[in-house]
């Protein structure tokens, strides 16, 4: 276990703490959702083939990886704040780095840096959090949490629209984005927990204990991935302009970020595995409003803001409880283990969203909404488990 520093916090430390957590989740999303897309382009544009392009992107995998392996143990050595002061830094110089590498071959290493800070980033921000809250008010505590990750998802590829992915300038965008992010952890206000050892539970244990958590994640991971890839090609196929799409994939962002505050308060009001279903099955039926609402922008919007709101707060619900079930280091093995179901899934839901596209125009609901389907059945049977 480790000791509860929450109990001794003053409320202006706790403030200046969850801002600093808040910031480093926001950075974590900036700086994937900046540099996917980006390495990909300026790749392509240097003629690089796809199969190389696509072995630079599974180098931040490997980098993900190793790094959840050896994360329960770094934490309780170092504790969470030097780790993410370190991870922001490498994150800043590698982004710095990536267009002042004179060969193409130098970008793999960089790449499994990059994979393996934003590993630390991701994980110790989820238990920081987690950290922070109590018990009343833990769902709402997550909901800013998701809220703020969500917008740093939004924002990479919004601040590529503006700077374009030429030359150097957004590279430097994000390494300037993650030297803001230490510059809100750095205060000496900012406290972090100190873990004593992990209970020694491996990591193919998390698999059993946590098989709700781990499932939300591939969930989340897949149908999130696949909306960004394939939602705007979906639209463009039914007729929309390509700028009116690209807003569509703006609009289920958006809605993925605002309605994180009414569901999170919901959570704290009521049974969170209960609102999980509930959210499970508007997830099911707004997939399948969306072939009949794509021809009347009027209703298109609103469904997907309302649907993005309505799906993501399944992440933000299955968050509270795994934050109500685990502590200190053991938290930290279960969120590495659920960073590798988010791998898993960011690979499999684009794969399965495409096989689905090519067999039948409406492949992308079609598929997410089997995808919700299956979720909530597993739901349904683990509740009758525990």
């Amino acid at each position: 276990m480790s000791h509860d520093h929450t109990a001794d916090m003053s409320a202006s430390t706790r403030l200046w703490s969850r801002a600093a957590v808040v910031v480093t989740a926001a950075i974590f999303g900036l700086t994937y959702s900046l540099s996917a897309p980006l390495i990909a382009l300026d790749m392509a544009e240097h003629g690089i083939t796809e199969f190389v392009i696509g072995a630079n992107a599974a180098m931040h995998a490997i980098g993900v990886l190793a790094m959840a392996a050896i994360l329960p143990k770094l934490a309780t050595r170092y504790g969470i704040r030097p780790l993410i002061l370190v991870a922001l830094a490498v994150a800043a110089v590698v982004m710095a780095a990536f267009p002042a590498m004179p060969l193409i071959w130098l970008w793999f290493p960089l790449r499994l840096l990059l994979g393996a800070a934003s590993e630390l980033l991701f994980v110790l921000s989820e238990t920081w959090i987690n950290h922070l809250s109590d018990e009343k008010s833990r769902a709402k505590a997550m909901a800013i949490y998701t809220a703020a990750l969500s917008s740093g998802f939004a924002l990479g590829p919004a601040i590529l629209s503006i700077v374009g992915s030429d030359g150097a300038t957004p590279y430097l965008v994000g390494a300037g984005c993650a030297m803001v992010a230490m510059l809100a952890v750095l205060p000496p206000q900012v406290r972090a927990p100190r873990f004593e050892k992990p209970t020694g539970i491996k990591a193919t244990a998390y698999l059993r204990i946590a098989p709700i958590a781990l499932t939300t994640t591939l969930l989340n991971a897949g149908v999130e991935t696949a909306g960004l890839s394939f939602l705007a090609l979906y639209a463009m196929g039914a007729g929309w302009a390509e700028a009116e799409a690209t807003r569509l994939v703006s609009a289920m962002m958006i809605g993925a970020i605002i309605l994180q505050l009414p569901i999170g308060w919901l959570g704290d009001k009521m049974d969170r595995r209960k609102l999980m279903m509930w959210l499970g099955v508007a997830s099911v039926i707004g997939a399948l409003i969306w072939p009949l609402v794509l021809d009347q922008p009027m209703f298109a919007y609103p469904l997907l803001f309302v649907w993005g709101g309505v799906f993501v707060g399944i992440y933000t619900m299955m968050l509270t409880l795994i934050g109500s079930k685990f502590q200190g280091a053991d938290l930290v093995g279960v969120y590495a283990v659920m960073s590798l179901a988010w791998g898993a899934g960011a690979l499999l839901g684009p794969s399965l969203a495409g096989l689905g596209m090519d067999i039948t125009p409406h492949g992308l609901p079609i598929v997410v909404a089997l995808a919700c389907l299956a979720y909530v059945l597993f739901l349904t049977r683990t509740r009758s488990e525990s």
